[in-house]
């Protein structure tokens, strides 16, 4: 790890609640410049009442306007971004089978087209700077019933890295992949599924029950079990302040053992989830 460099000036998207308020929080208290991009009055209000380092930016990633004012607030008040943190996320649950093609692409223009939009508007200021993308370990996409969530972080880091190896701006790129997290994007996944699973038809309904029960099980033990959000940060802090960080942090030990169990064969890998998927009571 190289010195801090206090200097820094830092935009974070989606810092209204968990990995990016905690985020934009430890880094202004540790003497960072903050744009936290928030879409609420009163989460922007609040986060620079806590810290005189941050200034709150009203920003929607999925639209262009938002990204365009957004730009120009930030450009007005520095003359550089030294490293953009494409936090934004939501996660899209329930089985494919159901699932509407519509909520499929709401989850890829959050979690994949936001952050590439938003992006490729600050290169220009982000010449020999880092991106820090929050991925996760579901990137691997061995996750059924988040898939649309898989499949949006694995594009994500797919498009990203290609960047990396692209661009001539010297601008690096970080994937960090945390298991799952003691945040509320869970809730908001389940709560969301549950909504959409009470319009399905009683055959559909039938058919997926015992899964949608496990997935809001699942979701409380995260919000009790999961990581805490303070690790995520940390490996942030660390990425930013390291000289030559690696392509891809995994954050936890479920991240690492998800990583290992993905240079599994794929018949062994859909064998072994199938199994559990059949033994769900």
């Amino acid at each position: 790890m190289e010195k801090e460099n206090k200097n820094l000036t830092i935009l974070i998207t989606g810092a209204s609640s968990g990995i990016g308020r905690e985020t934009a929080l430890k880094l202004a208290k540790s003497g960072y410049k903050v744009f936290a991009g928030v879409r609420k009055k009163v989460d922007k209000d609040e986060l620079e009442k806590l810290n005189t380092n941050i200034k709150g930016v009203y920003l929607d990633i999925t639209n262009t306007e938002s990204i365009e004012k957004a730009f120009w607030f930030i450009i007005k008040n520095t003359n550089r971004i030294d490293v953009l943190i494409n936090n934004a996320g939501i996660a899209t649950a329930g089985p494919i089978e159901f699932l509407s093609v519509k909520s499929i692409r709401e989850q890829f223009e959050v979690n994949t087209f936001g952050a590439l939009a938003l992006t490729q508007r600050f290169i220009p200021f982000l010449k020999n700077g880092k991106i820090i993308n929050i991925s996760s370990m579901a990137s691997t996409g061995l996750f059924p019933f988040i898939s649309p969530y898989c499949a949006s972080k694995r594009a994500l880091d797919i498009l990203f890295n290609s960047f990396m190896l692209e661009n001539k701006d010297n601008i690096k790129v970080i994937s960090v992949k945390p298991a799952s997290i003691k945040t509320p994007i869970w809730n908001k996944s389940v709560k969301s599924a549950k909504s959409r699973f009470e319009n399905f038809n009683e055959n559909a309904k039938n058919k997926y029950e015992k899964e949608l029960k496990y997935l809001e099980k699942n979701a409380e033990d995260n919000n009790k079990n999961g990581l805490d959000i303070s690790e995520v940060v940390k490996i942030i802090i660390k990425i930013i302040n390291t000289k030559n960080p690696k392509p891809s942090y995994s954050v936890g030990f479920k991240s690492s053992l998800v990583q290992l169990f993905e240079k599994l064969p794929l018949t062994i890998i859909n064998k072994l989830i199938k199994h559990k998927l059949d033994n769900i009571k």
